[in-house]
């Protein structure tokens, strides 16, 4: 049996209990007490959730436009703030390929047909990321279920895979490692110091002999050494310097795929944001996991994506999205009583839209919070003519989130739509 370490307590009664006892009106008694009274600077942050196998159309779209839309059966989850998000109708990045085509929803580009692009398939929270550098502890943090859903990608097209252990986040959020471990740590980072060192002068010393393209291709190869020299004299700092105290019992578990991690890793990655550990932060719903335990299901998830229009496996399918949408309704209260939600922009969304058709055309997706003026139901042009890329919105993120770019994956320009100012 797992336990939560002072005391003994059931894993899955705790998961099932965690809406109450992780909830931030607990976590502002007791040791995190002179954390809530002490007013937190004011940073802008970024928050997406990715669906692999995305969320029912029939039961996610609204079918008006504008603010006095009818809440969607999925939508009823978060009716309290309708005012506080908007839904997007008719945007996507142009892809094919099914579940091949999931991994472009946060870059716009497709991993596959990535090598033309100047920045490869990297994707909107490592821009994001690198714009904060290391004014945070961690640049960003990618967390999942399971093994995630190929969502968050480096510049050069490395994937980046999710911490699946609520464990491993709590301990490097908020456990201090011992001094011998930082020791190693500082060692291995200046050692990885003195290896850019070498590649720093041995590029130098090819400069001469290259033309005006291959210049420019070194330039930008020696830039982004400097970038990383940057990253790793910041790390070193940050080594010494105390982790917040969380307010909450330390996690241990061991790792699973169950929607019912959910709770946990959003309560973890709202204390991550409100210490300012991080201000961008990724969560992904794998491609399969178990959904048996939630009261009315008996398939999993993947299975209940297949359905075909069948009727019992659309209740059973509504019976689990409801249950992520009740987290996310949750997310939204902790970002609330934290008061970051006005400097959060939550996505929630997914690179495909219909499991059944494996289609990755008209994709859910919302977005919540950020102090924006929201507009309830966005819908754009369905015909392709007039096609509004999804990388449009990504693009207008990043400039609210303070980014200075013209373009992201494939947009071309920012999104009129909603006001970002």
């Amino acid at each position: 049996m797992n336990v939560i370490s002072s005391g003994h307590v059931n894993r899955r009664n705790f998961l099932r209990g965690a809406g109450f006892c992780l909830s931030l009106p607990f976590l502002e008694s007791g040791a995190s007490k002179a954390m809530a009274a002490v007013e937190p600077a004011r940073h802008k942050k970024i928050l997406a959730i990715g669906n692999h196998l995305g969320f029912y159309p029939g039961a996610f779209f609204p079918k008006e436009d504008g603010m006095n839309y009818v809440s969607s059966p999925t939508l009823k989850n978060i009716e309290k703030y309708r005012n506080d998000f908007t839904v997007f109708s008719h945007l996507d990045h142009d892809v094919s390929g099914g579940h091949g085509g999931v991994n472009s929803f946060l870059t716009g580009v497709k991993k596959q047909e990535s090598k033309g692009f100047p920045e490869k398939n990297v994707s909107l929270d490592q821009i994001a990321a690198e714009h904060v550098g290391t004014a945070a502890r961690f640049p960003s943090i990618t967390a999942g279920i399971g093994s995630g859903t190929d969502m968050c990608w480096t510049r050069t097209g490395v994937r980046i895979p999710p911490v699946n252990s609520p464990a491993r986040l709590f301990n490097a959020l908020f456990t201090q490692s011992p001094q011998s471990e930082r020791i190693i740590e500082r060692e291995r980072l200046t050692h990885r110091g003195s290896v850019l060192d070498a590649l720093m002068g041995s590029a130098k010393s090819l400069e001469g002999r290259l033309n005006g393209f291959d210049r420019d291709k070194l330039d930008q190869y020696l830039t982004s050494i400097r970038e990383v020299e940057h990253r790793l004299q910041m790390s070193k700092e940050w080594l010494d310097r105390p982790k917040p105290e969380p307010g909450i019992q330390p996690i241990t578990d061991e790792q699973r795929m169950h929607i019912e991690e959910m709770p946990l890793f959003f309560d973890l990655l709202t204390l991550a944001l409100q210490t300012d550990s991080t201000r961008v932060a990724t969560f992904e719903i794998p491609l399969g996991f178990s959904t048996t335990d939630l009261d009315g299901v008996s398939y999993g998830y993947h299975g209940l994506s297949h359905h075909s229009k069948g009727e019992d496996k659309l209740s059973e399918l509504q019976v689990a999205e409801d249950y992520i949408f009740s987290q996310v309704n949750r997310l939204f209260n902790s970002l609330q009583e934290a008061k970051i939600f006005d400097d959060t922009l939550v996505i929630v969304g997914s690179g495909m839209s219909d499991g059944s058709r494996h289609s990755n055309k008209n994709l859910p997706v919302l977005m919540a919070g950020g102090g924006l003026k929201h507009q309830g139901h966005i819908v754009s042009p369905e015909e392709h003519h007039k096609r509004v890329p999804l990388s449009n919105l990504w693009l207008s993120a990043l400039q609210w989130f303070g980014v200075e770019r013209d373009g992201f994956g494939k947009s071309t320009g920012t999104f009129s739509g909603l006001n970002f100012s």
